[in-house]
């Protein structure tokens, strides 16, 4: 039977530096244009930290996805600093960009003391660009120089590229009355269906964790959070999400703490998930979109992805059409068990389809409720007993102007 004794979890206002023994900056070195913010972060452990990872499944890998893989591997998952650049991908550089993401560690790894392979590397931005690594390495002193356990909100905004708005949380939870802080900040806003867009999210704790159960915690929160959402159905070359956890709190978890652990976890990266979603490129409304009845958990997400990406749902969302069909005509061909005569489509509180008869007569009402700014849409395959639940955005005319633009 378990001595520990887990406390209630709770959220607060906080980042990437809040956890104990971690120091974070943002500064603006000259990758991006000028007046278009900043564009190095970095986040610095006081001592090693056991680190997990996951990575696009794009097999365009950018050069600091391979770069940081490798130093996983080589230090089986430990890691002192990770450092950042938004403004370019260095995404199908060839050599040239493998050397850039090797001395961006390199050039971490002196100034903060700590074996080359202790730093995990990140970027993003447009692909097919050399990074100007001149830029790098006159301005990476001085972001060694800013970290502090006060910089979290500047790094949030150092990773973003079209995002809106930066994107942090923290949450804390006591372990046999001490407690442990997991925080975290993410970027992201077009480019985006995490498959492991350009998303980025960097995750730590001052829990002591061993690294499988770190791993299992990343994997199962990411699966249900980071890569349970969708804003255009594009994969990016460089998505990745880090997970520290250096042991500053002198809290050490283990099987009997491992939930209350990946809930802290989760409850950081749902939020930060979310507001990619809610940042999207051009998206005035966060959806829900939950598939009900499905023959297995699998089907239920791939319906539940197939609705989200449809550019026909996601533009009658837009437009405030309750066009229920759209739905229906997505889970027929999304390739999973579906029964017309037992489906049904909730839009909101309103039933618009069940059992196989439309209910037309409700459509008003349903316009009604798409005019709020977050939606819930409800598919019910009438196949099973299993759910998922994704989230997603509207698709406007400003998302097309945005990537019509983006290199010009």
């Amino acid at each position: 039977m378990s001595t520990h004794t887990v406390q209630t979890l709770e959220t607060f206002a906080g980042g990437v530096a809040s956890p104990q023994g971690f120091t974070a900056s943002g500064q603006y070195v000259g990758i991006k244009a000028a007046g278009r913010g900043l564009d190095l972060a970095l986040i610095v452990s006081d001592r090693p930290a056991t680190a997990a990872a996951v990575f696009t499944t794009n097999k365009a890998q950018a050069a600091p996805v391979t770069v940081s893989k490798a130093h996983l591997a080589a230090t089986s998952g430990t890691a002192r600093a990770v450092i950042v650049n938004s403004g370019c991908a260095n995404a199908c550089t060839g050599a040239v960009g493998m050397q850039d993401a090797r001395e961006m560690a390199t050039l971490t790894a002196s100034l903060v003391g700590c074996p080359v392979e202790q730093v995990l590397v990140a970027s993003t931005g447009v692909i097919g660009v050399n990074l100007k690594m001149d830029k790098i390495r006159a301005g990476l002193a001085g972001a060694v120089a800013a970290l502090g356990s006060d910089q979290g909100p500047a790094a949030a905004k150092a990773i973003m590229t079209t995002d809106p708005f930066p994107k942090e949380a923290a949450a804390r939870v006591s372990v046999n009355g001490v407690n442990i802080t997991v925080g975290g900040m993410a970027k992201g806003s077009g480019m985006i269906e995490p498959m492991m867009a350009t998303m980025l999210g960097f995750i730590t704790t001052d829990a002591a964790v061993p690294q499988p159960l770190l791993a299992r915690a990343l994997r199962e929160v990411t699966d249900d959070t980071f890569n349970a959402i969708t804003v255009d159905g594009e994969c990016s070359t460089n998505d990745c999400v880090m997970l520290l956890a250096n042991g500053a709190s002198g809290v050490t978890i283990d099987a009997s703490t491992y939930d209350a652990f990946a809930d802290a976890v989760r409850a950081v990266c749902l939020p930060l998930a979310l507001g990619i979603v809610r940042g999207g490129e051009g998206a005035t409304k966060l959806v829900t979109v939950n598939v009900t009845g499905a023959a297995s958990a699998k089907e239920a997400r791939t319906c539940a992805k197939a609705i989200a990406n449809s550019p026909l749902v996601k533009t009658a969302i837009h437009g405030g059409d309750p066009n229920w069909g759209r739905l229906i005509a997505v889970a027929g061909r999304a390739g999973v068990a579906f029964e017309l005569e037992q489906a049904a489509v909730t839009i909101g509180p309103v039933v618009l389809f069940k059992d196989g008869r439309p209910y037309d007569e409700r459509a008003p009402e349903a316009a009604n409720y798409l005019k709020n700014d977050e939606l819930t849409l409800t598919v019910h395959l009438g196949a099973g007993t299993a759910s998922s639940t994704v989230w997603t955005c509207d698709l406007s005319a400003e998302y097309v102007k945005i990537n019509a633009e983006y290199r010009t």
